[in-house]
């Protein structure tokens, strides 16, 4: 009896083993074995192209810089990335997508029956008292391995949204912290110009007093003193929202302090538009998932097409079988083990015919949304370029030849005014094209900062990198 109960036990635990032992993953995921037990991150320093994954994860806020008066742009970017919640979000759904490959590649479970006899059932050798079954489903050949293969280019989709997501945080960040610079900058030209202009009225007071000068010029003078400051005072309110904004990006209060930036960037495109236009096509993340979404549904067309291929189905029952007390019967109480191989019958085919037909439309959807958002980068990038070379003329123009002008012409101004040879009205006005001329240089440092940004965040990469990168194969031997 012994014998025969061990022997019922030795076939279940043969198909438990087969179970176990079929299920090997597929090569094409090995990549992210490591993500699905760590945080993945790459060791560069630069927090706009470096810390690609550990950026967006949940770290130890004592990890987050100090935003003081000496924080650089740099600092608001690392701090950016360890807090924004949105970036955060595109992380985990990375990591979501990431945790679906050990789940597709997995074996159905298998299923285990018991079953008893309400009424034994009398056989030969003794009444058949309970009987207990373990069965497991293996898909069609492929099928595991196709569908870890999409989970793992959708994985790759969801990082290169991370990626996304993070070079437009960090564009985000870049151009508030200009904007803030620009704000600062047009604060302290206008109270230069304000404190000039009271200049000129209390010279102009005491030359009405003497009569060489009259009630119109000073009537002038308060006049653009009063709006002079009226446009500070708008500055100076233009703080608080700009200071949101920025703070909005690092996940702080909006009525955080936010000191003022010293300095914005000072790059200039070395990079031909040719070369630029080719390295968007191979490295800009939305481009890159969009690409995976295709793969990703190609896969699907396979998989829906092995859908409609049977599935096995092994598996072992073992009866429970009573002794019976009949003189002579050698076999009275012997178990009953039985192996069972089932499949099932994919015979309702235009369903699966129909599931092919719909990952072939899904399929072509994406790459229609690949060419339109490949058009858009493109035009996109033509729009940063102009701007980039607009603000690098406009520096120059400005820096070079209009500031020196206008300064050289109000000394003019001021000169002859003193002498009496000029009036208010000359002064004033030199004065107002000083400041605007001022004013349009920053913004032209500003925009030139911006637009190299923007121009990272199309390309995807560090065009800093790039140049070296291209100097180093130019290089080869």
């Amino acid at each position: 009896m012994k014998q025969r109960h061990l022997r019922g036990l030795f076939g279940i635990a043969l198909t438990a083993t087969l179970v176990s032992g079929c299920n090997s993953p597929s090569p094409f995921a090995d990549s992210f074995k490591t993500a699905e037990h760590s945080d993945v991150g790459s060791t560069n320093t630069n927090p706009r192209y470096g810390d690609s994954a550990r950026a967006g994860s949940s770290q130890s806020h004592d990890e987050l810089p100090v935003l003081d008066d000496d924080a650089t742009l740099q600092d608001y970017l690392r701090y950016a990335a360890l807090s924004n919640p949105g970036l955060e979000a595109k992380f985990y759904d990375w990591k979501a997508a990431v945790e679906q490959l050990p789940q597709v590649r997995a074996l159905p479970d298998p299923r285990f029956t018991y079953g008893y006899f309400l009424g034994e059932v009398e056989t030969r050798v003794g009444p058949m008292q309970h009987t207990v079954s373990l069965a497991q489903t293996f898909p069609w050949f492929g099928k595991l391995q196709d569908r870890e293969d999409a989970a793992a280019r959708n994985a790759n989709a969801a990082y290169q949204r991370f990626e996304a997501a993070r070079l437009a945080l960090f564009y985000n960040v870049e151009q508030a912290y200009n904007d803030l610079f620009f704000l600062k900058q047009s604060i302290d030209i206008t109270a230069e110009n304000i404190e000039l202009l009271q200049q000129f009225e209390r010279v102009a007071r005491t030359r009405y007093r003497v009569a060489t000068a009259g009630h119109p010029d000073i009537i002038r003078i308060q006049v653009d003193l009063g709006s002079m400051e009226d446009r500070l005072r708008r500055l100076n309110d233009l703080r608080i929202p700009y200071s949101a904004r920025l703070n909005a990006a690092l996940n702080r209060r909006s009525d955080a302090d936010v000191p003022w930036p010293k300095s914005v960037a000072v790059h200039v495109v070395d990079v031909s538009t040719k070369v630029l236009h080719a390295e968007i096509q191979t490295r800009n993340p939305e481009l890159i998932a969009l690409q995976e979404e295709i793969e990703r549904e190609r896969i699907g067309s396979e998989i829906a097409r092995k859908d409609g291929l049977p599935d096995l189905t092994v598996g072992v029952a073992y009866t429970a079988i009573g002794e019976r007390d009949v003189a002579g019967l050698t076999e009275s109480g012997d178990d009953a083990v039985l192996a069972t191989l089932s499949i099932n019958l994919p015979i309702w085919r235009e369903k699966y015919d129909a599931g092919v037909r719909a990952a072939i439309a899904r399929r072509l959807a994406v790459a229609s949304r690949r060419s339109d958002t490949r058009n858009r980068l493109a035009t996109e990038l033509q729009e940063a370029l102009f701007e980039h070379h607009d603000a690098r003329r406009r520096i120059e123009l400005y820096r070079d030849t209009l500031l020196p002008k206008a300064k050289e012409s109000l000394q003019a101004s001021l000169g002859g005014f003193e002498q009496g040879t000029s009036d208010f009205l000359d002064l004033i006005e030199t004065q107002q094209t000083l400041l605007e001329f001022q004013l349009e240089l920053e913004r032209a440092l500003v925009d030139r900062a911006t637009s190299y940004a923007r121009i990272e965040q199309l390309v995807g990469t560090s065009l800093s990198e790039l140049i070296s990168t291209s100097t180093t194969e130019d290089n080869a031997p």
